[in-house]
């Protein structure tokens, strides 16, 4: 037959995004505007806060933007008046630099008081709690009214359209394995599956645990199919289709490395080392040096070459 190398690892199903998201000010929690389970939009206001204490702050801080408006501006039309008279003799120079020192202060003060405003601005913003991104809400606060903190996390967002599947290679599968590849995934212990997969890394580097090229693969989920968190199967293609003969599962001993054990022409029985480029559970598909007639299905182990 036909195969291409190939290889299958099994690997965890992670949300393409998953964050856990709270207010950036502390307060009351008034409302909560999402359940558990519920999809939302990127900017969709997730909870609010009681916000009596910072809309009085708001007031306070534009009402003290006026008063430095005018300030400013009666600062501003005493130092101009005070420069023409100065011009014409009837101010001293001591008079007009005062003037226009005191016209300058005073925007200074409204600049600050501007500042301040902008300040009491953003922190009334950040009484609403908006969703960082699109998905899906998989943990909510169930009722209002506790006193939270900030940075508090109250809600778990999870972006479940995509999913991130990530495994691990041997070192030597890492050269024929190419971003942007296709491959399939299934569900372990289940029958659902993909061929619309794609490699979207590979590692350049091994996990200092295991040895292995860590890779991540991006698995299509609009239609929900697969459930985040779970395990799945994935299909690593690692070249071109060579051929290759099929063999029963029971007649490959790994023992020492991958081999079986054929019968010649003159009964005699020699060991052949092969490669296996597909596992199943009933058939095992492999290259071999050497032709395989005659296999042994089950061999003992006291069969020797």
């Amino acid at each position: 037959m036909r195969s291409a190398p190939r290889e299958e690892v099994t690997g965890t199903l992670f949300p393409a995004q998953a964050l856990q998201v709270g207010f950036e000010v502390g307060g009351r929690l008034e409302k909560v505007r999402v359940k558990k389970g519920q999809v939302v939009r990127e900017g969709e206001v997730l909870a609010q806060l009681n916000a009596e204490i910072s809309d009085a702050q708001l007031a306070q801080a534009q009402a003290a933007v006026a008063a430095a408006e005018v300030s400013s501006a009666m600062a501003s039309d005493v130092a101009s008046r005070n420069a023409k008279l100065q011009e014409q003799g009837n101010v001293s120079d001591l008079a007009n630099r005062t003037a226009s020192t005191q016209a300058r202060q005073a925007e200074a003060q409204l600049l600050a008081a501007r500042a301040q405003l902008a300040q009491v601005q953003a922190g009334r913003r950040r009484h609403d709690l908006r969703a960082p991104f699109s998905g899906t809400i998989i943990d909510a606060p169930e009722q209002v009214g506790a006193i939270v903190g900030p940075g508090v996390p109250l809600f778990t967002v999870e972006k479940l359209d995509t999913l991130l599947l990530k495994t691990t290679v041997a070192e030597s599968a890492r050269s024929r394995l190419k971003p942007g590849a296709t491959v399939r995934v299934e569900l372990v212990g289940g029958g659902v599956s993909t061929e619309e997969a794609v490699v979207r890394t590979v590692i350049p580097s091994a996990d200092s645990a295991t040895r292995r090229i860590p890779v991540d693969v991006l698995v299509p989920n609009k239609d929900g199919r697969f459930v985040a968190n779970t395990l799945a199967r994935v299909v690593l293609p690692l070249g071109e289709a060579q051929d290759a003969q099929a063999l029963p599962t029971s007649a490959l001993t790994s023992t020492g490395g991958d081999h079986v054990l054929v019968v010649a022409a003159s009964g005699e029985v020699r060991r052949v080392d092969v490669q296996v480029l597909e596992r199943g559970v009933r058939e095992v598909v492999v290259k071999a040096a050497a032709p395989l007639d005659k296999v042994v299905e089950f061999p003992s182990a006291s069969l020797t070459e």
